[in-house]
């Protein structure tokens, strides 16, 4: 019997066992990315049991499985997905990138990687998508309204102009404020080389345009100073910092070789062009003349403002009713026109018609852009070496004539294991970079005011009755500048383009390598060097025979230089991560670095041209040189120490202690600790996650910084000038001078410390997401340059005075409307700003300081007010702060230091939405600048000149509001000119002032990503096809409407000053098409 029950228990073991058998096959197939792209590593595994494999180099996959059974499919950085074992043997699955399991992990100071939940602080964070295939190739501009707290601002719609980066606002306003670049762990240097002041004329790019947006893998934003410590003096002003596509090269283990090309071609056309008046042309009062201004007789003949009534235009002296003497029949002969008619190929007795051209319409041109590049990475089987090479070409061609940007980039990137202990990593970086714009100096409603030329000066205001575009513009024997004015005073912009430029090109080689060893499991060194160098070619010129500037200008000048901008950077760190028991764990690091920056420039200025056309400084009369030289060594000591606490409580403390060479010893080291707290509310305690809060943070941070002069405050210097002047028998004079400004060698670094709050959440199963920051920052001993009187032998003098305290408040959300990977997915993401920034104390003995400007019109500081303040000449009031207005009806002014607007806004607002359907998607950012005053000059020309819409109406008459001197209210009447021209353009600088609060569209994209299934039998993994444009609507909607005025405009240049507009330029418009191929 036992025998029996044996072998029937034997049979049915056999039974099982085949059965078990037939049921289990073999399930093939590939885990990709949503791209297409193969997850070499991934891991695929059976559910419930311990059977699992994973991917190949390829993605591909082999494993055995029974039906019914779950196979579950995992990779570092992505979703997880489950399938269930169905009759196919051929499972292919996709995995869509995890955001939030991405956004745990963040790149802090000094490269240091660590979980976001454990930071104290506020970092900004900006991915690839949002960074590549723009129209723009200066990531300054790219930037634009994807971080909060970070203000950016054009220095005009110029391609290759200057950008104002500055994020928190001013921490003073005799130093700088623009933030520290670290491009793949390396100091970037990014200062705008403008080729002078903004007066005379400061065109230039700032430093960051040699960064291929494209070759960006992602930004970090550190904003605060408990953030930036780790920096030193150089973070002060918060730290952008760039993994490139060639740092990012080891990320993410084996991988097969991947080939990304992104090519775009877009239009880019001024987007501020003025909507002008066609109704009446130039002269003054309804008279006809030659003027710079367009308040002549009307385009009809009838009427008392009609053509009719004039002599020059009906017939009497053209002998043709309706048209007038060409300009240049009737110039003054001193000017030399009338002899060269012939060769011009006018008639002594030639005729213009009278009617409107479009002349400042037809003067501009929609230039091309086009940008591509080319991405290839890599990696071995093992993931043990892997690469990154990218190759970058843009040519911006912008809409003002003889105005372009070209760069070619090329990025390599590798890392490599050389041992189980060692392992190296670096990046090689070149980019050429070629600017070229006409002069652009500050103008004001005529000829600029400087030594230079400006392109933009003398076109808005074109009399609508002259025909810039039909008219020659030079002289064909002299080469000079002629133009409709009788006397020939005003520069013709045709001719400015063909015969003044400013140049840059650069060349220029950045990178570094770091060796590290892990000395074990849980430490581990490394060592970093960086390089950082330039060699930027300036070329500035003008042909003699301009009408405008100096008069070394108008006899021509040819300015060639170089500037030379090195930084050597070298850092050493040790690196800990223990977990000190079950609930608690230490990570730190301990480091020394050393940064040595040097800027060279040497060149030389020509005056007085010889030969028209010539220009080598052999053809000119005067020569002078141009040098300047600095050097300052940076060397610093770090270290950062962070505890957790059950993944609920975190504790960051960190100091460095900065040398810097450029200050007496007794003031040339300073120390900055700080220290952070980061608290998880839903960890700590169970009961308060739920549906609707799933996860909330608490963090406060207390950071200090400091600001170290440039160049050599604590020493008095010595002029030397071989050239200073010549003696009556023509020999140089040799000059030996004291410098302007006496040393001081008590100077001291400023002093900046910031208390940083912040609450961080995600509500709604994670639909929803909130960070909140509050901050307060204050500035002491401000570096600030104090007179002298002419007695001691200086004019000025260096010395610490004063306190800035800085406050504002940060709020970023995001919206998950729908999320339906196969379907609709709809999110929004705002960001919203708010910042003051105000003196406290300027010292006993000091009331107020102007910067920013000039010495009567700029910004001011004065204790309890914002800096951004804008002082000028007011409206005159009386004692009852009623306007006064003379006896003419004019306004009176008020020249003294009078308050007339704040350029601070009172916030701002981004508003980015994301809606995708299945293959297609669309983008769009809007922004918003609520408040913050400007004063500009393209307005009050536009309508000071007489040919805005806005002006047509001449047969109105104005009262200005106010009192006459005896207290009477004003009743004289004056007309349209009188206002318009002497009372907003040559009136009180009050009367220039807007309220410059502007909505924008800054960005609009379409996306069609072709579907998988077209491409299975191609080489391709993913086609891109994008339909894009950027600042294609705004509207500052407290301006004038016919201005079409964009107050985006850094007037004073890449600086402290703030709210100006000296005929800077206008603003861009770009739209066009993107394709990116992916195989």
């Amino acid at each position: 019997m036992k025998t029996k029950l044996n072998g029937f228990l034997t049979l049915a073991l056999v039974f099982a066992v085949q059965l078990l058998f037939a049921q289990e096959k073999t399930i093939s197939g590939t885990v990709s990315d949503g791209d297409g792209i193969p997850l070499p590593g991934a891991t695929v595994i059976v559910q419930g049991t311990t059977n699992g494999v994973s991917t190949d180099f390829d993605g591909n996959y082999t494993i055995f499985a029974n039906e019914g059974e779950t196979l579950s499919y995992s990779f570092i950085g992505y979703v997880s997905k489950t399938v269930v074992v169905g009759a196919s043997n051929t499972i292919n699955v996709i995995l869509d990138t995890d955001s939030q399991q991405l956004d745990e992990v963040i790149v802090t100071s000094l490269g240091i990687k660590r979980e976001k939940k454990a930071l104290g602080y506020a970092v900004s964070e900006v991915d690839q998508s949002q960074l590549e295939s723009r129209a723009d190739g200066d990531i300054g501009r790219v930037l634009a309204g994807k971080a909060s707290g970070v203000n950016i601002t054009n220095q005009s719609g110029l391609s290759g102009s200057g950008t104002s980066i500055m994020i928190r606002g001013m921490n003073s306003f005799s130093q700088g404020n623009q933030p520290l670049f670290i491009v793949d762990g390396i100091p970037f240097s990014t200062e705008t080389n403008a080729q002078g002041n903004f007066v005379d004329g400061n065109n230039g790019s700032s430093r960051f345009v040699d960064i291929d947006p494209n070759n960006i893998a992602s930004v970090s934003v550190l904003k605060g100073l408990a953030a930036s410590t780790l920096y030193g003096t150089q973070g002060r002003n918060g730290v952008i910092l760039i993994t490139t596509k060639a740092g990012k090269a080891g990320a993410g283990g084996p991988r097969k070789t991947e080939i990304t090309v992104n090519s775009s071609v877009f239009v880019n056309e001024m987007a501020s062009m003025p909507e002008y008046q066609n109704d009446y042309g130039g002269g003054f009062d309804q008279n006809f003349g030659w003027f710079f201004s367009n308040w002549g007789p009307s385009f009809r003949q009838e009427g008392v403002d009609g053509w009719g009534n004039q002599s020059a235009i009906n017939g009497t002296t053209s002998g043709t009713p309706g048209f007038l003497r060409h300009p240049f029949t009737t110039a003054s002969s001193a000017t030399g026109i009338p002899a060269v008619l012939d060769a011009l190929g006018i008639a002594s007795d030639a005729i213009k018609e009278w009617k409107p051209y479009t002349s400042v319409e037809d003067f501009f041109n929609k230039g091309q852009v086009t940008n591509h590049n080319l991405n290839i990475r890599g990696a071995s089987s093992d993931g043990s070496v892997s690469y990154n090479v990218n190759y970058g070409n843009l040519t911006d061609e912008g809409f003002t004539p003889g105005n372009k940007l070209s760069r070619n980039t090329l990025s390599f990137g590798g890392n490599a294991k050389l041992s189980n202990k060692f392992s190296v990593n670096g990046t090689l970086n070149y980019t050429g970079t070629k600017f070229r714009s006409p002069p652009v100096a500050a103008g004001y409603g005529s000829n600029v005011g400087g030594d230079g030329a400006s392109i933009f000066a003398n076109v808005f205001y074109t009399p609508r009755s002259v025909d810039l575009m039909g008219e020659p513009f030079q002289n064909p024997v002299t080469g000079e500048s002629i133009y409709y004015r009788q006397n020939n005073s005003i520069q013709n912009p045709l001719w400015t383009v063909a015969n003044a430029a400013n140049i840059q090109k650069v060349n220029r080689v950045f990178g570094g390598a770091s060796l590290n060893y892990e000395i074990s499991d849980n430490l581990n060194a490394s060592y970093r060097y960086g390089i950082d160098v330039y060699n930027e070619n300036n070329v500035n010129y003008s042909n003699k025979g301009g009408k405008t500037g100096s008069v070394s200008n108008r006899n021509g000048v040819y300015d060639t230089w170089n500037n030379v901008k090195t930084i050597f950077d070298h850092n050493l760190a040790i690196n800990g991560d223990y977990r000190l028991n079950d609930d608690m764990g230490l990570t730190f690091t301990l480091g020394a670095t050393s940064r040595s920056d040097t800027y060279d420039r040497n060149g030389v200025a020509s005056t007085g041209q010889q030969v028209f056309g010539v220009l080598r400084h052999f053809n000119f009369e005067l020569q002078d040189e141009i040098q300047y030289f600095e050097k300052r060594n940076i060397v610093g000591l770090y270290g950062q120490a962070a505890l957790d606490y059950k993944s609920m409580a975190y504790l960051t403390v960190a100091a460095r202690k900065d040398w810097v060479s450029n200050l007496a010893t007794e003031n040339n080291s300073i120390t900055y600790p700080s220290a952070s707290v980061s608290f998880i509310p839903t960890t700590a305690f169970e009961g308060l996650k739920s549906d609707m809060v799933n996860y909330l943070k608490l963090r406060a941070g207390y950071g200090t910084s400091a600001n170290f002069p440039n160049q050599y405050p604590i020493a008095s210097v010595l002029s030397l000038n071989t050239q200073s002047f010549q003696d009556q028998s023509g020999n140089m004079v040799i000059s030996n001078t004291s410098g302007s400004q006496l040393g001081n060698p008590n100077l001291k670094p400023e002093l900046i410390g910031e208390l940083e709050f912040g609450l961080e959440g995600r509500f709604f199963n994670n639909k929803l997401s909130a960070d909140i920051s509050l901050y307060n920052k204050t500035t002491k001993d401000l570096i600030i340059s104090r007179p002298l009187d002419p007695s001691t032998g200086y004019t000025q003098t260096q010395t610490n005075i004063g306190e800035i305290e800085n406050k504002g408040v940060e709020i970023d959300l995001g919206m998950d409307w729908f999320d339906n990977p196969n379907g609709l997915t709809w999110n929004t993401f705002v960001n919203w700003t708010t910042n003051e920034a105000v003196v406290v104390d300027l010292g006993q003995d000091t009331e107020e300081i102007i910067f920013g400007g000039f010495s009567d019109r700029g910004n001011l500081a004065r204790v309890g007010e914002n800096l951004g303040t804008i002082v000028g000449s007011a409206i005159a009031r009386d004692d009852n702060g009623n306007f006064l207005v003379n006896s003419q009806g004019s306004y009176v002014e008020d020249n003294g230091i009078n308050i007339i607007g704040d350029a601070n806004p009172d916030w701002m607002m981004n508003i980015s939405n994301t809606v995708a359907y299945k293959n297609f998607s669309m983008s769009f950012l809007v922004n918003h600048v609520h408040g913050g005053d400007i004063f500009t000059y393209s307005v009050a020309t536009l309508l000071g000149r007489g040919v805005l819409k806005e002006t047509a109406e001449r047969a109105n008459s104005f009262i200005l509001p106010g009192v006459q001197a005896d207290g009477t209210p004003n009743t004289v009447q004056i007309n349209n000119s009188t206002y318009y021209f002497s009372n907003v353009l040559y009136g009180p600088d009050e009367m220039l002032v807007y309220d410059a609060s502007v909505w924008r569209l800054a960005e609009v994209s379409l996306t069609y990503k072709l579907p998988k299934s077209l491409l299975d039998k191609t080489p391709f993994g993913s086609i891109d096809l994008t339909a894009s444009g950027f600042n294609l609507w705004y509207d500052a909607y407290n301006t004038p409407e016919g201005a079409n005025f964009d107050p985006n405009i850094a007037g004073t240049g890449v600086g402290n000053g703030r709210g100006f507009d000296y005929l800077n330029g206008p603003s861009a418009k770009r739209y066009g098409v993107s394709l990116k191929l992916t195989f």
